[in-house]
């Protein structure tokens, strides 16, 4: 079974999304989600110019060869472009595999390990009364779990929090924590940590007040704390028992969570940023997080991300994938044939896509009294229209950036 035809797909519905769609001699179609959120272009040259010559001819069974041909033999390895694209690559030939095989992919990783997968949602407000009612609609959509993100006072605009100013080239879209925004320059932000670790806890202590201590709660402190500041915030946070604190510090500096480990129990979620097992060798061995944050869209696809999980299990470390709006259906039906099968499944991250991205991509995943599953169709599961996918051609879209009041740039 060779691969015949191998297409890189740029659309734009509600956001831009990466598709490679692979087509082998007998007409089995395969799908891989080749998204880099703001940075989408720099993968369409790697898959266009490097990848796909590589792939015509060779034969779609032999995804670990494939997988070990295009890290090994580009020599220059690792980082968010190469790994996304690979990721594209493995995941498309998974879709083959399950189709050749008439199976679901969860079934050839070992079959379903639960029922479902308990996802969370993304609640947030500018203030007490909008973040109140947003955890509402949270939990009257099904969600069990819910990510709490809110304005800091006297900050005007931060990650994570869906009432924030849109640009004139959004058209009024509340990307809420997807807030990469079109145009031709990031919108810039503000920040004050100081401000923040006082209100946060405050934040927590009123949402435990009013919805009461059974509701997971979870909070993603987006890579802008020291190591100091982090175990401060993590130890605040102990009364009101959250799932995890993610991204507590920047994940480049992986010993600073020592520190962080040493002055507080609060779990601890980290990894959306980085793409290969070494990124995580020191933190899973040292047993300094809870949760590994990966995508499988940008860590390789489902065979590395399957390694990544199975080194975590040896440390009782559970999977968190990534998954908002920047992963595509096909990466997120990816994650959820992962998450199903592999023993140590944590939670799912889910935020659901635009009425034009459901037309595009269509999918038999479900969401049902806050669980997903990724259905039983041979494969993942995800069809592309490639007609309805031409309608929106690729826009410009940056994630934002944040500085200081002294006009520092700060992490974002």
């Amino acid at each position: 079974m060779l691969i015949d035809r191998a297409e890189v797909i740029v659309t734009s519905p509600d956001r831009n999304f990466v598709t490679l769609r692979l087509t082998t001699d007998d007409g089995l179609v395969g799908l891989g989600d080749a998204t880099l959120n703001g940075r989408e272009m720099a993968v369409v040259a790697y898959l266009k110019d490097h990848v796909v010559p590589l792939l015509l001819g060779r034969d779609a069974h032999r995804i670990e060869d494939t997988w070990q041909f295009l890290y090994r033999g580009a020599y220059w390895r690792r980082g968010p472009v190469t790994m996304a694209a690979i990721a594209a690559v493995d995941t498309a030939l998974w879709d083959i595999k399950g189709k050749a095989a008439g199976l679901p992919v969860y079934q050839l990783l070992g079959g379903a390990s639960r029922d479902g997968l308990l996802a969370y949602g993304h609640a947030s407000g500018r203030d007490l009364p909008e973040l109140f009612d947003s955890i509402r609609d949270h939990r009257a959509q099904g969600y069990r779990a819910i990510r709490v993100q809110t304005g800091v006072p006297g900050l005007k605009s931060i990650y994570g929090i869906a009432g924030n100013a849109t640009s004139e080239a959004n058209q009024g879209v509340r990307y809420d924590h997807e807030p990469a925004q079109r145009g031709a320059l990031p919108n810039e932000e503000d920040w004050d940590t100081r401000g923040y670790l006082r209100h946060i806890p405050t934040v927590f202590e009123a949402v435990r007040g009013e919805f009461g201590p059974e509701l997971p709660l979870l909070h993603d402190a987006h890579h802008r704390l020291t190591p100091v500041q982090a175990a401060k915030l993590g130890r605040a946070l102990e009364p009101y028992n959250l799932f995890w604190l993610e991204d507590c510090t920047p994940a480049e500096n992986q010993e600073a969570l020592r520190l962080v480990r040493q002055h507080t129990t609060t779990p601890l979620a980290i990894g959306e940023i980085f793409n290969t097992v070494w990124d995580y060798q020191q933190i899973i061995r040292e047993q300094l997080i809870d949760y590994v944050r990966s995508a499988v869209t940008h860590t390789g696809g489902i065979t590395h991300l399957r390694k990544v999980l199975d080194y975590a299990a040896q440390y009782q470390i559970k999977s968190g994938m990534h998954g908002p709006t920047d992963i595509s259906p096909v990466g997120m039906a990816a994650a959820l044939h992962l998450g199903l099968a592999v023993h140590n499944f944590g939670i799912q991250e889910y935020m659901r896509h635009g009425t034009r991205t459901d037309e595009v991509f269509q999918q038999s995943f479900t969401w049902s009294d806050g669980y997903l599953h990724p259905g039983e169709e041979p494969g993942l599961g995800v069809d592309l229209d490639v007609d309805e996918a031409g309608k929106y051609p690729y826009v410009r879209a940056y994630l934002p950036f944040n500085r200081l009041a002294d006009g520092t740039v700060h992490d974002w």
